[in-house]
């Protein structure tokens, strides 16, 4: 049994994006289906730009799935970008005579300025096209099959935003999952999304973009996952990295997160009580650590908060340079979404399902579903004792 891992490519007016997820155990029930929901999911939230109204994503299986079950080899998927018949020349990969005119005013905030350097290039486009977060579509349609995987075990995976535009929802715990889905910002609080709205409206008049927090819980995780022997296999960072790396993403914290800095150890710390008779039987009382200690699960949900800025390219261009001319310019503009913090947050719940899984793996081995799932049975953290699950 190998590492769960992926590798992504494709440009965002590409022909299409593609994914080979490599790692995944044999007979997992997988379709086409099961992962349009959760593209079908990321292209929602109020504040999103017109390129969500022309695409319509579904992964198309090409390998390592057969009569609707996984095989244990390389799963190949592909997302064809239907926007990609107006950007034929621009996007050909064959040379062409028109080629399309470069694009040289900077953006800040964006890739292009350290891409361009490192690259060599006279051009932005090659950076602003694969920069996109529009690569994180196909980071969603990995974390459907790792989702798909964790679900045999009884594990969810949810997300909810906490604030946009300054404005924050109260504490809603837990959250109903249902109003959430049905939420044009995914916000739990009904009074809190009408100002997420009308924010979002604000900031669209006036040519400018907004930011804000999601957070992601997962549910139903055995005691364990991870390891305090390395720093590499601390699950914790690892989670971070995966959360960090999604576009916009500008901090993460777990639990109480940052709030813990400025408090005493007592009041930090979740005490352990006895659950009952059963013998390694426990509970917490709080959950401030956010189901996480000496880089592995505790058995408690696990939280996770992500900070997200405002999206780079702005209606009203900020003052930058062209890379052509070295003079002062306007900053490129193309079009853009005016707010992705409820699209960020399913892409959390992606990255996060990625990790999870491929701790999963590690923890249980196999290379069939039966044969984990007896390994994941014999252990006792996951027998469903109190603390446990």
């Amino acid at each position: 049994m190998g590492t769960f891992r992926f590798i992504t490519a494709g440009e965002s007016h590409g022909r299409g994006l593609a994914a080979i997820v490599e790692g995944m155990v044999a007979g997992l029930a997988l379709s086409e289906e099961y992962i349009r929901r959760d593209l079908e999911r990321r292209q929602g939230g109020y504040g999103r730009g017109p390129r969500m109204q022309i695409e319509k994503d579904r992964a198309e299986l090409l390998s390592g799935v057969r009569h609707g079950l996984t095989t244990g080899s390389p799963i190949a998927m592909v997302i064809w970008n239907k926007d990609w018949e107006n950007w034929r020349e621009v996007m050909s990969v064959s040379p062409t005579e028109k080629g399309g005119e470069p694009v040289t005013r900077l953006r800040p905030g964006h890739a292009d300025l350290p891409g361009v350097v490192k690259y060599g290039l006279d051009d932005v486009r090659p950076i602003l096209e694969r920069s996109s977060a529009r690569e994180t579509a196909t980071r969603v349609a990995v974390g459907a099959v790792a989702r798909r995987f964790l679900e045999e075990f009884g594990i969810e995976i949810h997300s909810h935003t906490v604030a946009i535009g300054g404005q924050r929802a109260e504490k809603v715990a837990p959250p109903n999952w249902d109003v959430v889905e049905r939420s044009a910002v995914r916000c739990a609080d009904p009074e809190t999304e009408k100002r997420m709205i009308a924010a979002i409206d604000k900031a669209k008049e006036a040519g400018d973009t907004v930011g804000g927090l999601f957070e992601a819980v997962a549910i139903g995780l055995p005691v364990g996952l991870g390891s305090h022997v390395h720093w590499d296999r601390r699950l914790d960072g690892r989670i971070g990295q995966a959360v960090m790396s999604i576009p916009s993403v500008k901090g993460v914290e777990f639990g109480a997160g940052f709030a813990q800095a400025d408090q005493r150890g007592s009041q930090v710390h979740d005490v352990i009580q006895p659950g009952g008779a059963k013998a390694r039987s426990w509970q917490r009382p709080t959950n401030r650590a956010g189901g996480l200690e000496g880089g592995m699960t505790n058995g408690q949900p696990l939280l996770v908060r992500a900070a997200v800025k405002p999206i780079a390219t702005l209606a009203r261009p900020l003052a930058s340079v062209d890379l052509r001319t070295g003079q002062e310019s306007a900053a490129h503009y193309e079009r853009s979404d005016v707010c992705i913090v409820p699209a960020a947050g399913v892409i959390g719940e992606a990255m996060i399902a990625i990790v999870l899984a491929e701790a999963m793996l590690e923890k249980f081995g196999g290379d069939s579903l039966k044969e984990i799932k007896r390994s994941y049975l014999s252990y006792p953290g996951s027998l469903g004792l109190e603390g446990s699950r």
